[in-house]
């Protein structure tokens, strides 16, 4: 049932093809920017991409003042204090991040520090706590899966309290999302394969779950259209710099999707699974995506009845019964995973995965209920539920 009121917003810039780097020095012309600080992991330096991303500005009257490449696999507020010192030292006034969902938090934490002054950036955690826009932030993101180069979040760890702080603002949005094949194509298969999932799942999630609205579902199902056309070609065909741009297309508008419309249990679960099990999130995602479809099924069975079309195509959805496409669109799902599976071993259960025990569900279930994610789920879930769910997951 559509929303009596509903509220869609996303204003980062998407600029999009087989040589969109080349436009980042204009953009920044365009806005007054002459000194962007890169931010980035040494994984993604190492292999060339920010070579790309400089290349970009040579002929130019603009300079890249900096690069910081020391943001590990999961960010922390030290590492957002030691970007923020560097751009002030080096007299930034923008700053450009290319990497994973690691670094795009990370440049959105700096971005607080250096537009508001200060190291202490707990103080602006929480829903909504910055006063105004902040400097300018370009995303050039090198997976195709977390979009949050088209949200308003960001997560950081404090590792002294081992505790994970949440931002979310408006004012955490990029100026400009930067997507080029160039930047997904030395991807590996399995990190493809999850990192697809993982927009995949924003993208259902935010087209099944409580917040829905017909913006959100027209980038959901775009964004469920193109990984569902795209992905095992990519796999099987890792340099098709075309079908790179599609998934990165997709991640984007999944992004944008689920910033607005919210996600629900598969979510929950999943960062459940992570946190006890210290599983990658892309992998949680897939592994528990048809379960929980399964689960919301009695309540929402119109609404993934309607993912069967992207998914599958016309024919396959004119051709199957109103009452059998739900179980159709969760079949197809399955038959993805059972793919992937095979091309590059992404578990599809909690056995598969080699690092769960089954002793372990009671306490997964236990935080996956304390998950903000779940109050928009369609279907409202128990402990008992929870529990019911991840031992269908098992194997």
């Amino acid at each position: 049932m559509a929303q009596s009121y509903y509220e869609f917003f996303c204003p980062v810039k998407m600029i999009a093809g087989h040589k969109a780097l080349e436009h980042i020095p204009f953009e920044l012309t365009a806005i007054g920017v002459s000194r962007p600080m890169i931010i980035t992991d040494k994984g993604v330096r190492q292999v060339g991409l920010v070579d790309h991303v400089t290349n970009a500005f040579d002929g130019t009257d603009r300079e890249v003042a900096a690069i910081f490449d020391d943001v590990p696999p999961d960010s922390s507020l030290k590492t957002v204090q030691a970007a923020a010192k560097a751009y002030r030292d080096q007299q930034c006034d923008a700053i450009l991040a290319i990497g994973g969902g690691s670094v795009i938090d990370t440049a959105k934490g700096v971005n607080i520090l250096v537009s508001e002054g200060g190291n202490d950036l707990t103080k602006y955690s929480g829903a909504h706590n910055l006063p105004k826009k902040l400097n300018p932030l370009f995303v050039v993101p090198t997976t195709a899966g977390t979009g949050s180069e088209a949200t308003m979040v960001a997560v950081i760890s404090d590792t002294e309290k081992e505790t994970k702080l949440p931002f979310a603002s408006y004012f955490l949005m990029p100026d400009a999302a930067i997507l080029d094949p160039r930047m997904t194509l030395t991807l590996p298969p399995h990190i493809t394969a999850m990192t697809a999932m993982d927009a995949m799942t924003h993208a259902v999630e935010s087209y099944t779950c409580l917040s829905a609205n017909p913006m959100s579902d027209a980038y959901a199902s775009a964004a469920i259209r193109k990984i569902s056309e795209n992905l095992m070609d990519v796999m099987a065909t890792p340099d098709n710099a075309q079908g790179r741009l599609e998934l990165a297309q997709a991640s984007t508008m999944a992004g944008a999707a689920f910033s607005n419309a919210m996600v629900g249990l598969v979510h929950s679960l999943g960062h459940a699974l992570g946190a006890v099990c210290h599983l990658p999130h892309g992998l949680c995602m897939n592994l528990f995506l048809p379960y929980v479809l399964d689960y919301n099924k009695s309540v929402n069975g119109d609404k993934i009845a309607d993912l069967l079309l992207p998914l599958a195509g016309a024919d396959v959805y004119a051709n199957t019964p109103q009452a059998q496409r739900a179980d159709k669109a969760i079949a197809h799902l399955r038959q993805m995973r059972d793919e992937l599976f095979e091309r590059c071993n992404l578990p599809r259960t909690l056995k598969e995965t080699g690092k769960v025990e089954r002793s372990q569900i009671q306490q997964i279930a236990e935080k996956a209920l304390d998950d903000g994610s779940i109050i928009y789920n369609p279907k409202e879930a128990s402990l008992e539920d929870l529990i019911q769910v991840l031992e269908g997951a098992w194997e």
